[in-house]
Formats: C-alpha cells, structure tokens, sequence
C-alpha cells in the first residue's frame, strides 16, 4: 500500500513541475501576493496633508503647531489666512484635516480660560478621519497637560494615564494584517492546485487509467492530496520567511506549534479542494467554484470585519470556515507567544471540521469513481 501511494505521490510532483504554470503558481505566486497586500493591506494613517490657520499668531499657537509638525502623522503642508482656503482646498482633495486656531488662544491660556481650537478633517474616507482626530486629540490633550503641569506646580493630586498596547506596542496594522495573508495564500494555492489537478487529469482521460491500476480508493485520496499537503507546507515556509525577514513580523511563539496547526489546517483546505472536483467537469468550472468558496471565506473570517459584529445567522455560518480558527490561531502564536494551553479549543475545532469536510468529501470522491 505505502509504495503504491509513494509511486502515485512521486507521478504527482512530476505532472506538477512539468507544468510551467504550476510552478509559477507554487512559488511566485505566494510571495508576489504577499508583497504586494503587505504594503497595500494597511490601516497605518502617517504624514495626514493639513492645513494651519493660525488667528492668534502667538507663541502658544505656533508651539502647538510646532507639535503637530513635530508628530509623524500629521504633514503641515499649508499656513493659509482665510476660511475660504480651507474650503477650497478640502473640494480639490489637497489637504485630509486643518488645523484652526482662534484669535485669544494666547490670552485665554494666561487668563485661565477654555482655549478654542479646531479640527476639520475630510470625512469621505471614514476612517482617516476618526484616526486624525485621534491624533489630533492626543496631541491637544498633551500639550494642555503640559500647561496644566507648568500652572500649577504640584501639589495637588494628579492623575497620570499611561497606555500601553500589549502584543503590538506600536499599533502596526502591518503586524496584524501579515499573518491573516499568510494564511489566506495558503488556502488560495492549496484549494487551487487540489481542484483543478484532479479535474484535469479527468480532463486528460487519465483518470481512468488510474481506476484500471490495483490502485484502492483511499490511496488514490492520499497520492493525489499528500503532494499538495507538502507544498502547502513548502509555501507556509516561504511566505512566513518572507513575513518574518521582509516584513519584520514578530513572531513570539513556537515555529512547531505553527507547523503542526497548517497540518490541522490543510485537512480542511485539502478536503475542499477534493470536493470542490467532485463538483466541477472542467478546469474552468473549478477555477470559478474555488472563488465561489474563496471570496466569502475571506469576508467572513474576521480578518476584514469583526464577526462579533456580523449578524447571528451569519456568525453561525462562520462555524464552518476553517479559516476564522486559523487566523486566530496564526496571530496568537505570531503576536502573542499563545501555546496549546490558549490555542486548543480552536485547534479541536479546527480538527473536528477538517475531519468532517475530508470523510465528506472522500466519500464523495469514491463514489464518482464508482
């Protein structure tokens, strides 16, 4: 049984890197994809175009623009004397936030009083917006906490906040948004490359050579889906290093662990590809049935959008996408150090799904070669 199923897993790698195209697929495709959504795939808001209108001209108001300008995130790119200008400029798209600043800043300050200033961002993006005014608060906040500090000269009770990001102390998105790729590469190429290989060899007319060979069903199964277990540990590989060198992606936790995870992993990944060629008479309608599965397992894993906010009837949905459990296993073990104490219940999950969709799919696969 075992030097039938190594002759089938050895005709596999041949057929496979005999294809160009395959090759490409393998190796180039992995990498370029990580690249290319690891510097687009981003939330970061540095260097925001805005505006200053200073009213006040005073020292006061040129420090607190001197920490605007002094902050990476926000490029001073405008010192305009009109509200004219900053209307003008925010229809041409030329700044994102402006910064204003009243006449009385100054002596408002001095005489204790509340000192005006205000924000106006570009709310068309949403999200730029909320993060510049963040920004901006925190910049005001700390600028009037420094004033307070030189006022009142101690004695009286203060309180200091301090936050602090655990797993990710500077909040890069780079860092959270990395891992959920790597995971999602490894389900788009395994997917691929299970559904349209055993499609094509039905295609070819070879698959009914392969019916007439003392070849049983199960090591049929295997010698067609081990080859693509091993590359899709091959490309685990690559794309981690290349997270982990290129990117400068933390990882904290154990390379084993996250090994033996991709091998819970790809059960399931595997055995949807196998059902997906149960379904599927030609390469092409392959091609579509893995998108057909690919685009909503990407929207509702939780790497895009929070799941606890999606509706219930939709969350429960979520259940059978191995990729929500192997994106929260992939960042704890990157960002967290999680082990198998933290990890398991997803890891179970994980097992129990890639079980069902491989004896499912197994099954359904036998019966078409009957």
């Amino acid at each position: 049984m075992f030097e039938r199923i190594k002759r089938m897993v050895i005709k596999e790698f041949i057929q496979i890197f005999r294809d160009r195209r395959m090759k490409a697929v393998i190796f180039g495709t992995p990498i370029m994809q990580l690249i290319v959504f690891g510097y687009a795939v981003t939330t970061d808001v540095n260097s925001i175009r805005t505006a200053l209108y200073d009213l006040d001209k005073s020292y006061e108001s040129r420090e607190l623009a001197r920490r605007f300008s002094a902050s990476k995130y926000f490029s001073m790119d405008y010192d305009i004397s009109s509200n004219d200008a900053i209307q003008d400029l925010f229809d041409r798209g030329k700044i994102t936030a402006a910064i204003q600043i009243n006449r009385g800043f100054s002596s408002d300050l001095k005489k204790g009083k509340q000192a005006e200033i205000q924000v106006l961002v570009d709310g068309t993006d949403s999200n730029t917006a909320l993060v510049a005014m963040g920004y901006a608060n925190r910049i005001i906040m700390k600028y009037a906490g420094d004033l307070s500090v030189q006022k009142v000269r101690a004695n009286t009770v203060k309180f200091e906040v301090r936050p602090r990001a655990w797993y990710n102390p500077d909040l890069t998105s780079r860092n959270y948004n990395v891992p959920g790729i790597i995971a999602i590469m490894v389900m788009l190429i395994c997917l691929l490359l299970t559904a349209m290989a055993i499609v094509r060899e039905r295609e070819m007319g070879t698959m009914e050579q392969l019916m007439v060979t003392p070849l049983k069903p199960v090591e049929l199964i295997l010698g067609k889906t081990i080859p693509f277990a091993m590359i899709g540990f091959f490309d685990m590989f690559l794309v981690t290093t290349v997270g982990v060198f290129w990117f400068s992606i933390p990882i904290a936790g154990s390379l084993t662990l996250l090994f033996f995870c991709t091998a819970i992993y790809l059960l399931s990944v595997l055995g949807i590809g196998l059902f997906i060629s149960t379904i599927s008479r030609t390469q092409q309608q392959a091609m579509m049935a893995t998108f057909l599965f690919f685009a909503p397992a990407v929207l509702l894993s939780g790497l895009m959008f929070p799941i606890e906010n999606m509706p219930p009837a939709v969350q429960y949905g979520t259940y059978l996408n191995p990729l929500r459990y192997f994106l929260v296993i992939i960042r704890g073990i990157f960002l967290k150090g999680n082990g198998i104490d933290i990890l398991w219940p997803q890891m179970l999950e994980l097992f129990i799904l890639g079980m069902f969709v491989m004896m499912l799919s197994s099954l359904r696969f036998k019966k078409r070669l009957g």
